[in-house]
């Protein structure tokens, strides 16, 4: 099914362009929906996975709140009331800042690292869905989004 039938769209789009980028929102939109759905039994959202994989990849180093908000694919996310609640849930936690004691450290727990490894394996199989798209059109698909950004 093409954008057109996905989205109702009635008329033509102006241009290939004002399409290309409809297709980019509306393709984000139903690729967030999706991993919603997968994470939503883990007790986390979107924001939350994408700080713990963040923290992952820094343990056993913790994060600031900064380097959070720096590194995080949504910035408009508010990423301490993320940490709170990924606190709360015992996912990550919070200690002083060795080298500034007024700031935070974040560091990922047992218990946040074991809920990746689980989301890990749902993962792999929601990826393997894709496996029918061709290797060469991801690497020039990854390329053209780059493009994209770097025009601007």
């Amino acid at each position: 099914m093409g954008l057109e039938e996905d989205i109702k769209q009635g008329k033509k789009f102006t241009n290939d362009y004002e399409k290309l980028l409809v297709n980019i929102m509306f393709t984000n939109s139903w690729l967030v929906e999706k991993q919603s759905a997968l994470f939503k039994p883990h007790g986390i959202t979107t924001p939350q996975y994408n700080v713990l994989r963040i923290l992952r990849g820094a343990f056993p180093e913790p994060c600031t709140i900064n380097t959070l908000i720096d590194r995080m694919l949504d910035r408009m996310s508010n990423a301490s009331r993320i940490v709170d609640r990924l606190e709360a849930k015992e996912l990550v936690e919070r200690k002083v800042c060795r080298s500034d004691r007024r700031a935070k450290d974040v560091v990922i727990t047992e218990k946040g690292l074991q809920v990746l490894e689980s989301i890990d394996e749902e993962m792999a199989l929601w990826f393997k869905q894709f496996a029918g798209v061709d290797k060469e059109k991801v690497a020039a698909c990854n390329e053209f989004l780059d493009e994209i950004r770097s025009a601007i």
